[in-house]
């Protein structure tokens, strides 16, 4: 860490200046500006061409540094605090009038977490504000977990890019709303439902993103998307024409220009997902077709990502089964009137 502490001190001195800095979080490469500067947040985006109707998420360092966002932090609130961070789980809070409305895309709510990722927590600490951050890449295209990643989206335009080595969660982090009476499941991740209701009792799940503004990143019909077409749930009988490479979590492996055997571990598939896309995409394919994983809750995140990337129109729509199965298992518990902590 002694080698980066230079770096570092630019990269903070940076975002207090109103510059942007592209960080490594453990889930994926932020793409930072100090969260109370309406100016740098403009930056964010102008640079990634980011739609006003989409909010970011703002990190920050601690409990107590995500108290100066918020309005109200009602004990639900702690319990998953002390549970999930530092970790992949956005909490959604009434805002501080403070926080200014482009971080929130003039919402009334804001998105707060604390990274795991050591040097994220270093740089929000030698900053001394929290910052906010969408991923670092273009507006509905895959998402970055190495350095390289970033700078191969961004040529120019970023004023340092900080070097953290390859991301260890893969996708981005869970994101819950704590602004209605029972939480609500806006972006599923790698800290699951299971996890959460174990912790604090049932909670909804949206099944889609609401007009207008939307609730929490990453909703847009289309999203985390390679730039090679991109089709889900492709069996060999119906793979399209051209050149092609077939992600399989099986063995059922098929007459493609290539076969990429996946992990049929949810945790480690996610960890790799984002990097075997990024990597097919500079092989000149015409398509990937990816087999569809279980849609069971801990494939979840997965799930969702896959359906967002995939070809609008041409894939088949995943996650509307995961989100009735959430929506049973809630009208399950309030019958049984399982209690809100």
């Amino acid at each position: 860490m002694t080698s980066l502490d230079p770096q570092l001190a630019q990269a903070a001195q940076l975002i207090r200046a109103g510059k942007l800095v592209a960080f490594p979080t453990e889930t994926v490469y932020g793409l930072g500006a100090n969260a109370w500067d309406a100016a740098a947040v403009e930056n964010i985006f102008k640079l990634k061409g980011r739609p006003a109707t989409s909010p970011l998420i703002v990190h920050v360092d601690s409990i107590a540094m995500a108290r100066t966002l918020v309005t109200e932090w009602p004990p639900v609130a702690t319990r998953l605090a002390e549970a999930f961070w530092p970790g992949p789980l956005t909490l959604i809070l009434p805002k501080s009038a403070r926080v200014p409305d482009r971080v929130t895309a003039g919402l009334p709510s804001v998105g707060v977490r604390v990274p795991s990722h050591p040097l994220a927590l270093a740089l929000i600490q030698a900053a001394q504000c929290p910052i906010a951050a969408p991923s670092a890449n273009r507006f509905t295209q895959l998402s970055p977990t190495t350095a390289p990643h970033v700078r191969d989206a961004f040529p120019e335009g970023i004023d340092l890019i900080l070097d953290g080595g390859p991301t260890q969660v893969g996708i981005e982090s869970t994101v819950l709303s704590l602004t209605g009476p029972i939480p609500t499941l806006l972006r599923p991740g790698m800290v699951t439902r299971t996890q959460i209701e174990d912790l604090i009792g049932p909670i909804r799940v949206q099944a889609q993103a609401q007009s207008g503004a939307h609730a929490a990143p990453g909703q847009h019909p289309q999203h985390y998307q390679p730039k090679t077409r991109l089709w889900i749930n492709a069996t060999p009988p119906r793979m399209p024409q051209g050149k092609g490479v077939w992600l399989h979590l099986s063995s059922n492996t098929c007459a493609v220009a290539e076969n990429v055997s996946m992990t049929a571990n949810p945790a480690d598939y996610a960890r790799q997902l984002y990097a075997v896309l990024h990597d097919l995409d500079s092989r000149g394919y015409d398509w990937i077709a990816v087999e569809r994983p279980p849609e069971t809750i801990e494939w979840a995140g997965v799930l969702d990502r896959l359906t967002h990337a995939a070809c609008a129109g041409e894939s088949i729509e995943l996650g509307s089964s995961i989100a009735m199965q959430y929506t049973r298992y809630f009208e399950e518990q309030v019958i049984r009137k399982r209690p809100y902590p």
